[in-house]
């Protein structure tokens, strides 16, 4: 069972959709309860950083989600938006992130390559900067991708998987027992089902 965090942000229909077609259950809920149950997290995210993160606060769900990451150590998978706040913060607004890994979220801005329009929206292919197993068979993989903003993490270690969009950016992070990709897997097809499927085996 795969516990999908609802806090009124993120394509949780189309995540649980795509968990069912792979035979893999899921629950989306934003219960503390139900979630300090939880054995596999998965935080979705579409919008605002702040308003993300003010929602979570609201919900007084970021002390469950501390211990869920970071005592319990259970396995714990950020998308889009959801990637991005588990880093420290971002330039899109003010409020600290889940700081769970180093690292911090800028806007694309391009010296050149003026062409290339903001938000990056599309397919690219990503490529790896460490093995693991959640990323396991994914040669010549591409993802769907909608978005502004981008990671660059503070240590190589949590690099997990880069694109190119102008320049070279994060688009997986890793650590210990937390990873974040800033594709949408849930768009991505037969590659968003792949991973989903590694998430599930971990």
């Amino acid at each position: 069972m795969i516990t999908i965090i609802d806090y009124g942000l993120g394509n949780l229909g189309s995540i649980k959709n795509m968990l069912k077609r792979i035979g893999v259950k899921s629950e989306v809920t934003s219960s503390e309860t139900k979630i300090l149950k939880a054995k596999k997290i998965i935080l979705p995210g579409v919008g605002a950083y702040d308003t993300a993160m003010r929602r979570l606060k609201e919900l007084d769900l970021i002390k469950t989600l501390n211990k869920k990451a970071l005592e319990d150590k259970i396995p714990i998978m950020g998308v889009c938006l959801g990637m991005q706040l588990l880093l420290e913060s971002s330039e899109e607004g003010t409020e600290k992130g889940l700081g769970w890994i180093e690292g911090s979220c800028y806007k694309f801005k391009f010296k050149e390559n003026t062409e290339l329009k903001i938000p990056h929206m599309g397919w690219n292919f990503v490529f790896e900067k460490q093995s693991n197993s959640i990323i396991k068979n994914f040669e010549n993989f591409k993802f769907y991708f909608v978005h502004s903003y981008h990671a660059k993490v503070k240590n190589e270690n949590n690099k997990l998987l880069v694109a190119k969009y102008g320049y070279e950016f994060d688009c997986a992070v890793a650590k210990e027992n937390i990873y974040g990709f800033q594709f949408h897997p849930e768009k991505s097809h037969k590659f968003g089902m792949q991973l989903f499927q590694n998430f599930a085996k971990i």
